[in-house]
C-alpha cells in the first residue's frame, strides 16, 4: 500500500490506472470504514482512500481540534483492507489558500435535518468532496467510483444530487450501516462515550425503529399522524436523559414529508452527555 500525502503524488500513484474507486474518509477508523473499502475493492482497478479532517465542515463550536487524528493505525488498517493508496494531505495541501470558492448545494436538501442544527456543514461537505472528486477523477480515464456509507443518510443524497446536478462522470455507491451487536450504529464519535453512556448509546436505534414501526401502521394517516408520532418518539428519548435534535420520518427519494405509499427513512440525531449521535434506518 503507498501512503501519499501531496495532490502531485496521488495523480501520480493513480496515473497507470484507469477507474479509481475512492473512499473518503476523516481518519479514526473503525469497521464500519473498512467495509466501505471492502466495498470499494471490485469497483474500480485501484481503491483509494482519503485520510483528512476537514475543517471546512466543522462549526466553530464543534470538535474539530479534540477530533482524533489517528493516521498510523489507520493505515495499518487499510492495509490489511486491501486499500491500495492513502491519501493523508495537511490541511495546507488541500487549501493552499483561503477557499473563497465553495459548493452550496440544494437548501431543500442540505438545509433540513443536519443542516438545520449544523449551519454551513454540508457546504463544507460538499466543498471538500468536490475538491477530492476532482484530485482523484481528474485524470481518469474510465468512469470514477466513490463509496460512502449509509449511517451518513443525508450526507449521501446531498453528494447524490450533487454528482448529478454537476454531471460529473462519478459512480456514488452506498455501503450499508455497520452496527455493534448490541445495533448500535459504528461511529468514530462512539469513543466519546463512557462506559454508561455507551450502554445507553443503543436506544437511539431502537427509538427510531420503534417510530417507523408507528409510521407504517399509521398506513394510509400517516401524514395526519405523523407529528404527533414523531413528537413521542421525542419524549421518550427527553425521559431517558437524551438531548434530541430530531428523530422524523421522511421520503427516501429527496427526504421531504411522506405521504402514504412513499419509501420511508426513519433519521435521528440526539446528543448523549456531550456526544452527539447520528442514525437512520429504512421501513
Amino acid at each position: 500500500m503507498k501512503v501519499v500525502h501531496t495532490i502531485a503524488d496521488l495523480r501520480a500513484a493513480l496515473h497507470p490506472f484507469d477507474a479509481p474507486a475512492l473512499v473518503p474518509t476523516m481518519g479514526n477508523l473503525h469497521d464500519g470504514h473498512l467495509t466501505l473499502i471492502k466495498a470499494a475493492k471490485p469497483l474500480g482497478d485501484v481503491t483509494v482512500a482519503s485520510v483528512f479532517v476537514n475543517r471546512l465542515q466543522f462549526a466553530p463550536h464543534e470538535d474539530f481540534d479534540t477530533y482524533p487524528r489517528t493516521l498510523d493505525a489507520d493505515c495499518e488498517k487499510l492495509a490489511a483492507a486491501g486499500c491500495d493508496v492513502v491519501f493523508a494531505p495537511s490541511e495546507r495541501d488541500m487549501y493552499p489558500e483561503p477557499q473563497g470558492f465553495k459548493v452550496h448545494p440544494d437548501p431543500a436538501i442540505a438545509d433540513i435535518l443536519e443542516g438545520r442544527f449544523r449551519p454551513g456543514f454540508f457546504v463544507g461537505v460538499c466543498t471538500v468532496v468536490m475538491k477530492l472528486f476532482q484530485i482523484a477523477f481528474a485524470e481518469a480515464k474510465g468512469r470514477g467510483t466513490a463509496v460512502f456509507g449509509q449511517k451518513d443518510y443525508q450526507q449521501l443524497m446531498v453528494i447524490r444530487r450533487m454528482v448529478r446536478q454537476f454531471a460529473l462522470p462519478i459512480e456514488i455507491v452506498a455501503a450499508p450501516t455497520q452496527r455493534a451487536n448490541d445495533g448500535l450504529a459504528l461511529s468514530s464519535r462512539n469513543g466519546y462515550l463512557s462506559e454508561t453512556e455507551r450502554a445507553e448509546a443503543v436506544q437511539l436505534s431502537l427509538a427510531l425503529r420503534a417510530l417507523g414501526r408507528d409510521a407504517l401502521a399509521a398506513a394510509d394517516g400517516l401524514a395526519r399522524h405523523l407529528p404527533a408520532l414523531e413528537q413521542r418518539a421525542m419524549e421518550a428519548l427527553s425521559a431517558r436523559g437524551w438531548q434530541p435534535d430530531y428523530l422524523t420520518v421522511r421520503r427516501r427519494d429527496d427526504l421531504q414529508s411522506p405521504n402514504a405509499g412513499d419509501a420511508l427513512v426513519v433519521l435521528g440525531a440526539a446528543r448523549l452527555g456531550k456526544t452527539r449521535l447520528i442514525d437512520n434506518l429504512e421501513v
